[in-house]
């Protein structure tokens, strides 16, 4: 029930239309807004509405979005659960929520600033001063604890079972320190789940003595008891691999000359809503010695993205060519033929060019050797069939193709999310601080969560038919801004309104996925505890 009362200050009434309801069998104000004094009332009514004395627009939707992506986890109650008892007013698990909403939203920007520029005050109540003294708290045992209870936390949330990826994404972060001499570059292996790459594990290891892939992949598939855990590979790590476990992984495309020369009719598509231009051959090879399941893929996408590179490698190379036979004729460059032939070796060497180009030297004495070369048109139409847009993959598993891809692909999303999350954040802070064992833990441990977070928000919004990165995600959302005006006060209190701002068909899919809300008191991610702007 709505109503409209009156309170005296100062001598003056100031009116607030309140809603009333009964709560627990008892009636209770749910809800004011202020309306002005009687004066301001009836210049409104009148249409004389007086212009805001300022105006400030800040993003709104990330926000908002992670924010209630953490409260359907429960991440603050499970976190302070996870570390025990604690004396101090703003707990562990609120600080690191914080660290997290920050990392996920915006990376790149320094957490003071974000903080007071920013909406995250209307959602999370902390002590900035004492933030980082707080996570100075996450020990090695607190930090396995909240691993384990988020990952709780997640798989609850999906009721997938326990089905998991273990992958390794050796280009982490590198750690730059004071002393521009010094940095550390970090590998990371996860255990995630196998619908959405949501990080369960993780475990972080420096480049500089990194352990062989075999013993990372056993390290990664005992972290998760819960199910079984099939390991990802590259290419580059086929040779390492035990095929004895659960595995889905690429070959090298070179082993596999007969699979490469199938006519592009011998692929189907996989799935053109989600894979649009990916078809692919599933049969049988010999992998090891063993006949394996092998699913030959192309990607238009990755053929085009090849094809432009190759060109850029081509021009390159017969740019340098044309550069050195030029140095030849001016006589500037006067080595024998063994020493053009190795700056031809170098100009080529590495390069698929080599496949094409066919380089010729006249002369023996230097000063009078010319170069020559001719692009094989042939041999570059076989390049383009054979090889541009394809991948072969090898598995142990029965699941379908689309499947199957998904979870190589795991580790490109992840990569790329890593990516986005660590930039600055990890290569220049300010101001630079040594990267001690413990500081790059606590980073390790707020960066895996962030990633947790939003991969568990892109995996809703595909099921929800959106096809994003979680970079497309969080742009999409960061899109969603919030004004907030506030009118001149004329005796009492000023007055505050905030509005959202125009959205687009996937803002409103995703406004409504999240459950936001443009209500004058804010988001419905919002704490409840909180008054509404416009009654404060």
């Amino acid at each position: 029930m709505a109503s409209v009362i009156g309170k005296k200050v100062g001598g003056r009434t100031y009116y607030y239309l309140v809603t009333s309801a009964r709560v627990g069998g008892e009636p209770r104000v749910v809800s004011q807004r202020y309306l002005g004094t009687a004066e301001e009332i009836g210049r409104a009514m009148d249409g004389d509405v007086s212009a805001p004395g300022e105006a400030r627009h800040r993003t709104f939707g990330d926000v908002a979005a992670v924010w209630a992506t953490l409260n359907r986890l429960g991440f603050v109650e499970r976190v302070d659960d996870a570390v025990g008892a604690q004396r101090a007013t703003t707990t562990l698990g609120t600080h690191l929520a914080l660290a997290v909403l920050h990392r996920a939203t915006a990376p790149e920007t320094e957490l003071a600033t974000w903080w007071e520029d920013g909406v995250a005050r209307e959602f999370v109540k902390a002590d900035l001063a004492n933030h980082w003294r707080a996570l100075h708290r996450l020990t090695p045992d607190r930090i396995a604890r909240i691993e384990a209870t988020v990952a709780d936390a997640v798989l609850a949330w999906l009721g997938t079972g326990g089905a998991a990826l273990a992958v390794d994404v050796p280009q982490f972060a590198t750690f730059t320190t004071a002393d521009p001499c010094r940095c550390e570059l970090a590998g990371l292996g996860l255990v995630v789940t196998k619908d959405g790459a949501i990080p369960l594990a993780s475990h972080v290891y420096p480049r500089e003595g990194a352990p062989p892939f075999a013993a990372l992949a056993d390290d990664l598939r005992g972290r998760h008891s819960a199910g079984d855990v099939t390991l990802v590979f590259t290419a580059g790590q086929a040779a390492q691999v035990d095929l004895g476990r659960h595995f889905v992984g690429a070959l090298p495309l070179s082993e596999h000359p007969e699979l490469l020369a199938k006519p592009s009719s011998a692929r189907k598509p996989v799935d053109p809503e989600r894979f649009a231009g990916l078809t692919a051959l599933d049969t049988r090879a010999m992998v090891a010695g063993v006949r394996r399941r092998v699913i030959l893929t192309h990607s238009e996408t990755l053929h085009n993205a090849q094809a432009r590179a190759f060109g850029d490698e081509l021009g390159t190379a017969t740019r340098e060519l044309a550069g050195l036979d030029a140095a030849l004729a001016a006589g500037i460059y006067r080595g024998d033929r063994s020493q053009v032939n190795a700056e031809i070796a170098r100009i080529t060497r590495g390069r698929r060019v080599e496949r094409v180009l066919s380089p010729s030297l006249t002369g023996t004495k230097p000063g009078e050797i010319r170069l020559t070369w001719k692009v094989d048109d042939a041999a570059v139409s076989r390049l383009r069939d054979e090889f541009f847009g394809k991948q072969v993959l090898v598995t142990d598993h029965d699941w379908p193709v689309a499947e199957v891809v998904t979870a190589y692909r795991a580790r490109t999303h992840l990569d790329s999310t890593f990516r986005w999350l660590t930039g600055t954040a990890v290569a220049g802070p300010s101001p630079r601080w040594d990267w001690t064992p413990h500081r790059i833990a606590v980073h390790t441990l707020v960066t895996v969560l962030a990633s947790t977070v939003t991969h568990l928000m892109r995996r809703e919004a595909d099921r929800a038919g959106m096809n994003l990165s979680v970079r497309e995600l969080m742009d999409s959302l960061a899109g969603i801004g919030e004004t907030v005006l506030r009118y001149p006060s004329t005796g009492g209190r000023p007055r505050t309104r905030r509005l959202l701002t125009e959205r687009s068909p996937e803002q409103q899919a995703l406004f409504d996925l999240f459950g936001l809300t443009s209500s004058p008191g804010g988001s419905a991610a919002r704490r409840s505890s909180a008054p509404p702007a416009s009654a404060r």
